[in-house]
């Protein structure tokens, strides 16, 4: 039976460890700030934003939040950006995706001070990491890297499969693999033979969107599975884009959902914002 990865024992370790960075930055009379902003009431961004702010919480550092309605315009949203951007109390600034239809999400993102981005979103935070200069990670796949480090899992020279290429998982996570000098090859949903290409894989990350679609039949031997999909089942409870009991018997190690990425995301987030003070 593979071992089971816990994403909110590795979580809380590093939430401890930014804790104890964020108490030692204010005995220096440094303190760091995190601005988030929701534009509208989307129950899932409402659960995910109010796990932000307990988590800020917990560390021990300041969070303004700006909860502005559904029919906020882009340009009221930039000036407030803009504003955040300009104050040297606030360290990182994250604006709650998705946004209502009119506004333009890449523009949002843009106008985000790099320095603050904490989200690891913006065009140049992604450009620093394509050829190896600091910078924000996105928060899903730098929590992946620490999620397998901590677990004992060897990167350097294995194959990596990634299925999902989208702009917050996929690409970074293609990018941060190769850094940790694993052979990656990203599948999506234009891929030929997937199965036969994720049995390659000693570690497979899945970022498909399609619930519980990997079974075993798409998993070598030994392999490591890291599920980071999230949807609810038939009967409403949470399950990723692996066939969790299909799965483990199979793999060496393998995420749960809940309790395996999805903890890792917030933890660093927080890693993010306790590190930007340094990098302003």
């Amino acid at each position: 039976m593979a071992q089971i990865i816990d994403g909110k024992m590795i979580s809380t370790m590093i939430k401890d460890e930014c804790r104890n960075k964020a108490e030692a930055l204010k005995e220096q009379g440094r303190e760091v700030c995190l601005a988030v902003i929701q534009v509208g009431c989307d129950p899932a961004s409402s659960v995910y934003v109010n796990n932000k702010k307990k988590a800020c919480a917990y560390i021990g550092i300041n969070s303004l939040s700006y909860e502005l309605k559904e029919e906020t315009t882009q340009e009221e949203l930039m000036k407030l950006i803009n504003e955040l951007n300009g104050r040297k109390d606030v360290n990182g600034i994250l604006v709650q995706l998705p946004l209502p239809g009119h506004i333009d999400e890449n523009a949002i993102i843009k106008a985000i001070d790099p320095k603050k981005d904490v989200d690891g979103f913006h065009p140049q935070s992604v450009g620093a990491l394509c050829i190896g200069q600091p910078g924000f990670v996105s928060c899903t796949p730098a929590g992946i890297i620490e999620l397998l480090k901590r677990s004992g899992v060897t990167i350097c020279g294995k194959r990596c499969v990634i299925i999902g290429r989208s702009n917050i998982v996929g690409k970074p996570m293609a990018l941060l693999m190769l850094r940790e000098n694993a052979t990656v090859t990203v599948a999506h949903s234009r891929t030929e033979n997937l199965r036969e290409v994720c049995r390659q894989a000693d570690i497979l990350i899945v970022a498909m969107g399609k619930p519980r679609y990997i079974d075993a039949s798409y998993v070598k031997e030994g392999a490591v599975v890291i599920d980071v999909g999230i949807h609810r089942n038939e009967d409403n409870k949470l399950c990723g884009d692996v066939d969790f009991e299909s799965v483990s018997p199979v793999a060496s190690a393998i995420t749960p959902v809940p309790g395996g990425v999805g903890p890792m995301t917030i933890a660093m987030l927080m890693k993010n914002c306790v590190e930007s003070i340094e990098l302003q």
